[in-house]
């Protein structure tokens, strides 16, 4: 019976040493902390997530603590937040990377990209002195496609020959 007590002893010792170790390990590398959108809980953003991209350019994925969330770099050049608010007739500049259309806000240092025309909306949040919005974009387009569309941008060129209400 002391034998067996030892065994198991040993075997629990074995057990939390285990655990202690994956716990030290995995405090290496500092989970981001980012705030979730107001409907990161829709399930349309969970085909999208499970789309995301290994990297952006030279930015690795890094682990995030909100749901429906993805950062890449370290410190993180580029954040996602799916399930904000699906944004409306604008004048902001909207354009179309790949199938996806994208309304951009010009901040400084950060700029804002929103998917347009999809429900539920992603944000994109990024410094375009550290990364290429244009990389972004290409890289994150297929994605933001599991997202499915239902308008698209119009620009003015697209208001051309319209018929008169008359």
């Amino acid at each position: 019976m002391l034998q067996f007590s030892r065994r198991v002893s040993a075997r629990i010792a074995l057990v939390a040493a285990a655990a202690a170790a994956g716990l030290a390990l995995t405090s290496c590398s500092p989970v981001v902390d980012v705030t979730p959108a107001k409907d990161a809980a829709n399930a349309a953003c969970a085909p999208m997530m499970l789309a995301l991209p290994d990297a952006i350019g030279d930015a690795k994925l890094r682990k995030t603590n909100a749901q429906a969330t993805a950062a890449w770099g370290d410190p993180s050049a580029v954040i996602l937040r799916c399930g904000v608010n699906v944004p409306g007739p604008t004048t902001d500049r909207c354009v179309s990377v790949n199938g996806v259309d994208w309304v951009i806000k010009e901040g400084n240092p950060v700029w804002t990209l929103t998917t347009f025309g999809r429900e539920p909306a992603t944000e994109i949040l990024m410094d375009p002195d550290k990364i290429s919005s244009a990389t972004v974009l290409a890289d994150l387009a297929n994605a933001a496609q599991k997202i499915k569309a239902t308008r698209n941008c119009v620009g003015q060129e697209d208001l051309q020959n319209l018929p008169s209400s008359k």
